[in-house]
């Protein structure tokens, strides 16, 4: 059993409208959720073993944020293949990952993401800023995962519904 952690970057700025949407930073929202959903992972005992993160500015800082306070401790891998990507990108990005990596978190951008979740667990979600999806796929290669593999979303955290 593998477990995937999905999570979209945190509430972008949109003030410099020069800046190219890759290089858009948080906004003082991201910068106070982000933190606050590696809380999240910490609490629950699930710190991912690897994140594997969009080479966007707001995705990068998303992720760095998190695995600070989740008690990550590994490199966080950056990729430009998960900027914007759809979700066979998701899918490929993870097949070659060792079997060794348990949980696995990646971060990046909608639609993609949301459409991940829904190849993944039949289910569809609304995925917005900073939500983290927790799935559990029912296989014990990374290599074995496909378009056809079916997990449980086993939960759903959103920085507005958290009591604290």
């Amino acid at each position: 059993m593998k477990e995937l952690l999905i999570l979209r970057h945190a509430k972008s700025s949109w003030d410099n409208v020069r800046l190219a949407d890759h290089d858009r930073p948080l906004n003082k929202r991201g910068k106070r959720d982000a933190p606050r959903m590696g809380e999240v992972l910490r609490q629950e005992g699930l710190t991912p073993e690897r994140i594997i993160t969009s080479s966007a500015e707001r995705a990068l800082t998303t992720a760095e944020l998190v695995a600070l306070s989740s008690g990550y401790e590994a490199e966080i891998e950056v990729t430009r293949q998960l900027y914007l990507a759809d979700p066979e990108t998701y899918l490929a990005v993870l097949r070659p990952l060792p079997d060794s990596l348990q949980r696995v978190m990646v971060v990046g951008h909608n639609p993609g993401m949301e459409e991940l979740i829904e190849r993944l667990t039949g289910e569809s979600v609304r995925f917005t800023t900073a939500n983290i999806a927790y799935i559990r796929l029912p296989i014990h290669s990374w290599s074995e995962l496909t378009e056809e593999t079916r997990g449980e979303l086993v939960n759903l955290w959103r920085p507005k519904e958290l009591d604290w």
